[in-house]
C-alpha cells in the first residue's frame, strides 16, 4: 500500500500513503510544504488494481487532523475522526461491545452540542404545551378548538 495515491470522498487527489503507524495509513501530500496526517484504517478502502487507496472523507477532515511529526497521538487522531478510541469511557447504550472506531457520541449528545433539542427535550415541551416561536408550524400562538357535534 506505501506509495499508493489517496482519493478522498469529495474525489480530490491528497497525496500519497507513506506508511502505517497502528491502526493508521500515514498519508503525506503538499507540494512545497509537505506535511503528513494519519487517517484511521476504518475509513481507508485500499484497491490493489488501481494501486489507489480511497477515504470515506473529506480532504478538509485530513488536512484539519492532527499532523504527524516524530510520533504519531493515537488518541488525538481517533478523537479529531470521532472515533471511541479517542475517549477514556466513552457511555454506550446496551449490552454490545465497544471498538475502537464505533462513534464515540450518541445522537442525543450531538444534538445537545448542537443546540438542538432531544427528542426527550421536545416531549417534555409538548406535555407542558410550551411555544416554541422558532418553529415553522406555528404562525402564533392559537387557543385550540374544541369539535362539537352538530
Amino acid at each position: 500500500m506505501e506509495g499508493y495515491d489517496v482519493i478522498t470522498s469529495d474525489e480530490h487527489k491528497l497525496g500519497h500513503v507513506v506508511g502505517t503507524i497502528g491502526d493508521n495509513v500515514v498519508v503525506e501530500h503538499g507540494t512545497l510544504r509537505k506535511t503528513k496526517h494519519a487517517v484511521p484504517k476504518a475509513f481507508v478502502h485500499v484497491d490493489d488494481g488501481e494501486k489507489v487507496v480511497r477515504l470515506t472523507v473529506s480532504k478538509e477532515l485530513v488536512e484539519e487532523s492532527p499532523k504527524v511529526e516524530d510520533e504519531l497521538d493515537a488518541r488525538a487522531v481517533a478523537e479529531h475522526y470521532g472515533l471511541a478510541a479517542g475517549y477514556e469511557a466513552p457511555a454506550t447504550l446496551g449490552d454490545g461491545e465497544l471498538l475502537p472506531d464505533d462513534p464515540a457520541w450518541t445522537a442525543e449528545e450531538d444534538e445537545l452540542r448542537a443546540g438542538i433539542p432531544t427528542a426527550e427535550q421536545e416531549r417534555l415541551r409538548t406535555r407542558r404545551g410550551d411555544v416554541t416561536p422558532e418553529s415553522p408550524g406555528l404562525l402564533g400562538e392559537r387557543t385550540p378548538q374544541r369539535y362539537e357535534k352538530p
